[in-house]
């Protein structure tokens, strides 16, 4: 097993510099000589002139040069790539990133959803996919800056089923990321914490964006606080139909952080981009859940009540 400098020393991208994309290149920036960050356009031009600045509640203010910027199809192959963009536009960038990947490039997807993983790896069909979800709130700024609230960002990561070359890649991603100060945790059970995720943002981002309200107008309201609850029940419904492995205990974890943990301020990335104007993903946080409960006769009427209104934003 390589040690943290020789895999530091690896050429590393991250892919899609928003708030989770930015957040994790400021990160391996301060440890990382050989870090090449994927963007295009405005953000690009920034990035090159004035490299990237992380304002985290967490981690404190951090701005890094990283050796190279360049759009997604400019990426030379690399050995890791943190693939840090939106749903809709995976299948647009691993067309674009295919030439930077080898049978010995490990991608680690930290994205929105349930399956982006096993996209990835029917779109490229080379390399290794290690799986990971991260609990943060942080969104770019209009500076291309990148703001982390509250004091915690941490990743899970795991290959469901791993075999042993596949776990040695996920001990070299835990390596990289302890190496940078990102707070993870390897698990075997990869599936079960991207669902319980997933439930949580099936209710934290819908609700946030169908109101567009805060964590604290939505618990502070009794009705919008009771749907909140329902959103992740029937989520939680929708998983256990699947045969997921999600347990009782983890949906009353969910409602406890909505009612005792999450910041009263706190928004949401879906509600963000509705309230910007830009693309959202709709279709990740909503479509997929009320299509999977209607497959599966999954009774979900709030959940279908909240698509139907924010599908007029796709």
């Amino acid at each position: 097993m390589m040690g943290k400098k020789d895999l530091t020393e690896k050429k590393i991208a991250v892919v899609g510099i928003g708030g989770v994309g930015g957040y994790l290149a400021a990160m391996l920036g301060r440890v990382c000589p050989h870090l090449t960050l994927a963007a295009r356009g405005a953000r690009k031009k920034s990035l090159l002139e004035n490299g990237l600045t992380l304002h985290s509640d967490y981690k404190g203010e951090i701005n890094v040069k990283p050796e190279n910027v360049v759009t997604v199809d400019e990426l030379e192959q690399q050995d890791y790539i943190f693939l840090c963009v939106k749903n809709y536009s995976l299948e647009e960038v691993c067309a674009d990133m295919e030439h930077a990947v080898t049978k010995d490039t490990v991608i680690v997807p930290v994205m929105n959803g349930v399956d982006p993983g096993e996209k990835i790896r029917s779109m490229l069909e080379k390399g290794t996919v290690v799986d990971s979800l991260i609990y943060i709130v942080a969104f770019a700024n209009e500076d291309y800056s990148i703001t982390q609230q509250d004091n915690y960002a941490y990743m899970r990561i795991g290959i469901k089923d791993a075999d042993r070359v596949q776990q040695e890649k996920v001990e070299e991603v835990s390596t990289i990321l302890s190496a940078a100060d990102i707070d993870h945790k390897a698990t075997g059970e990869i599936e079960t914490e991207i669902w319980r995720k997933y439930i949580l943002n099936c209710a934290y981002n819908v609700a946030s964006a169908y109101y567009d309200n805060t964590i604290g107008q939505l618990r502070n309201d009794p009705l919008k606080a009771k749907e909140y609850e329902a959103l992740v029940h029937e989520a939680y419904q929708v998983a256990l139909a699947k045969g997921v492995d999600v347990k009782q205990e983890h949906i009353d974890a969910i409602i406890h952080r909505f009612y005792h943990e999450l910041a009263d301020e706190s928004t949401s990335s879906l509600q963000r981009d509705i309230r910007a104007g830009k693309t959202a993903e709709v279709d990740t946080f909503s479509g997929y859940i009320v299509r999977e409960g209607r497959r599966l006769g999954v009774d979900m009427p709030v959940s279908e009540k909240m698509y139907e209104r924010l599908k007029e934003y796709e």
